[in-house]
């Protein structure tokens, strides 16, 4: 079978990563599958020629807007894969949501990551609801032998001749509904009161605009490093060197880069969103956090496990004073389990640094 992919395909996004993992798939399956950029194309008279022209027998959609729109009016049998924003963020515009209903009638088929993103889609059209598949991503990591971690931190201007040194990756493509800013302020207020620890924000700048405020932040916040894009091999090899992955979106379909992190036996610590707490189970395969209503005087529980795969701790800011959330999961089974309470008045610093020393401690 001749198939035509459709999806975005801007170098080093979650979306063009998908679409590759299917073609080569589809590739070994015995199939012709042939990658096209959505962006490419402005209507659906043009891919109407394409799968005429090119003698295609079905196509595929990654995005039920991005991709799918252009398969309106189709000649030949289609399916869409949901992409996350397009359920999460897409549904909410009146014009985009009249689109994607009329895109979803005609689709064979549909497939979402996971069952949160089902009953989203389900709940706004009802009638598509068993043609709706829930099938998780598969996801495969090589890391480069090649790459060279200390000249990419130089380049980057990150010391690490220090044996205390702790990079947070945050792997997203540089637009709002990743809310890397987020992070932002409190890891920098975290390196000034103790210097190993950074947070290094790393992915393509897919809205200029966007981007321009990042950079603006990032040049005026201490330990916080904007990174150049990175070939996915590369990327592979500095997730699998760094201290500990992060996300903090605001919705995800599925994260490619938590799901990599993960089989690169990396600790995770992702926002609380449906999208995140499919693939996240809280306080086992990583952490999940979020920002709950929490007094000055109040004592916070951090727990944290010793175990093969041991993160630290992480802040985030609340209201003018700093709340602390716990951090502390495991990808493997623990070997035991601490508890420990801290009053919240205590240095911020103070209380990250001392479970970064028993992180230490333990040998890990």
């Amino acid at each position: 079978m001749r198939l035509l992919l459709l999806a975005c395909l801007r170098a080093q996004t979650g979306n063009a990563t998908t679409a590759a993992r299917i073609q080569n798939h589809l590739h070994a399956a015995g199939h012709s599958c042939i990658l096209k950029d959505a962006f490419m194309y402005e209507s659906p008279a043009e891919i109407a020629n394409l799968t005429s022209t090119d003698k295609f027998d079905a196509a595929l959609a990654i995005h039920l807007y991005k991709g799918g729109r252009l398969l309106q009016g189709s000649r030949i049998p289609f399916g869409i894969i949901f992409g996350g924003t397009d359920v999460n963020e897409d549904i909410k515009c009146q014009e985009k949501r009249q689109v994607m209903g009329a895109v979803l009638e005609k689709a064979r088929f549909a497939v979402a990551f996971t069952v949160k993103l089902k009953e989203l889609a389900a709940a706004e059209w009802p009638d598509a609801r068993k043609k709706i598949y829930v099938q998780s991503q598969g996801i495969k990591t090589a890391p480069s032998d090649t790459f060279d971690w200390y000249r990419f931190l130089q380049n980057a201007a990150i010391p690490a001749n220090t044996d205390r040194f702790h990079l947070f990756l945050l792997i997203c493509g540089l637009r709002r509904v990743k809310d890397p800013l987020y992070l932002v302020e409190v890891f920098s207020d975290w390196h000034r009161k103790d210097p190993s620890v950074h947070l290094g924000i790393i992915g393509p700048a897919v809205d200029p605009v966007f981007t321009s405020e990042v950079k603006e932040k990032v040049k005026r916040a201490p330990g916080v490093h904007l990174l150049p894009e990175l070939p996915q091999e590369e990327l592979h090899a500095a997730v699998r060197r760094c201290f500990a992955v992060v996300n903090s979106s605001l919705s995800e379909g599925m994260s490619a880069a938590i799901l990599e992190a993960m089989d690169l036996e990396i600790p995770v610590l992702a926002r609380n969103i449906p999208g995140n707490a499919a693939i996240i189970k809280h306080k086992e395969t990583g952490l999940l956090f979020s920002n709950p209503q929490v007094r000055k005087a109040r004592i916070l529980r951090f727990l944290f496990y010793t175990g093969l795969c041991l993160s630290g701790c992480l802040a985030f800011p609340l209201g003018s004073f700093p709340q602390i959330l716990l951090f502390g999961a495991v990808l493997l089974p623990p070997l035991h389990l601490q508890f420990r309470e801290i009053v919240l008045g205590v240095s911020l610093a103070e209380c990250l640094s001392e479970l970064l020393r028993a992180t230490c401690c333990t040998g890990v």
